[in-house]
């Protein structure tokens, strides 16, 4: 029997506008195994970032309930804006130092940290000079760190060049080999559906697709304003990049 690592339960969630009141999240459940990659997709707008926000405990639900077996990690789309130190050694060090570890568990948190996301070789490289995609994998290592088994990225790919897709989703391939719980957030399907092994899509704050991938793309994606990635890719092993 499969272990839910995550359930959401009917969650609805609200904003008082001038205009009125929008509702942003609509009676929205979804499960999430343990060890498992979900991609949740949808246009901007769809309620996808902040879904996971109240899944982490950033933000209060109005109505619906959260049951998270673990403490999540989430990687904000401008990841730069989580790091706190000024070299990735010295980032990846703040969490579990602020957990009281001992400086040897620390360290040794840091270092394999920094080899699971390939950051070795700029331990002591200043963090505000790393890439893109190098700043996603530092935010990720933090939460190695700390030991979190489930990690949130929340458009990963974002402003990201062809490298730096790669190198998130090289990340995305040891994460799940090391059995961690990972949920990405992206209307990119193309460059990173083939990594899925559970498909969301999200519409106008309203769950309208909960499946296999390969089910997906069976059906009408465009109704909810996605692009089909079969119009440049051939099948599901191409929509990696």
């Amino acid at each position: 029997m499969s272990n839910i690592i995550l359930n959401l339960k009917n969650i609805s969630k609200s904003f008082r506008l001038a205009s009125g009141v929008k509702r942003a999240l609509d009676d929205v459940s979804l499960s999430i195994e343990e060890g498992s990659c979900t991609l949740i997709g949808g246009e901007n707008g769809s309620g996808k970032s902040l879904l996971m926000s109240i899944a982490a405990g950033l933000i209060d639900c109005d109505q619906g309930k959260v049951e998270c077996s673990v403490s999540p990690g989430l990687v904000f789309q401008e990841a730069e804006t989580q790091i706190l130190g000024e070299s990735p050694a010295e980032d990846i060090a703040f969490g579990p130092k602020n957990l009281g570890w001992k400086k040897d568990r620390v360290q040794q948190a840091v270092t394999q940290a920094l080899e699971k996301t390939g950051l070795t070789a700029k331990a002591d490289y200043p963090a505000r000079f790393l890439s893109g995609g190098e700043k996603r994998r530092l935010a990720v290592a933090c939460m190695l760190a700390m030991e979190l088994p489930l990690i949130i990225l929340d458009e990963p790919y974002a402003n990201l060049d062809y490298s730096g897709v790669k190198q998130v989703n090289e990340l995305v391939r040891q994460l799940k080999a090391d059995g961690k719980t990972v949920i990405i957030l992206s209307h990119e399907l193309e460059k990173c559906l083939g990594l899925a092994d559970h498909f969301v899509v999200l519409f106008r704050g309203k769950k309208v697709f909960d499946a296999s991938p390969a089910e997906a793309l069976k059906q009408n994606l465009e109704q909810w304003n996605i692009r089909n990635p079969l119009t440049a890719y051939k099948s599901l092993e191409d929509l990696v990049w």
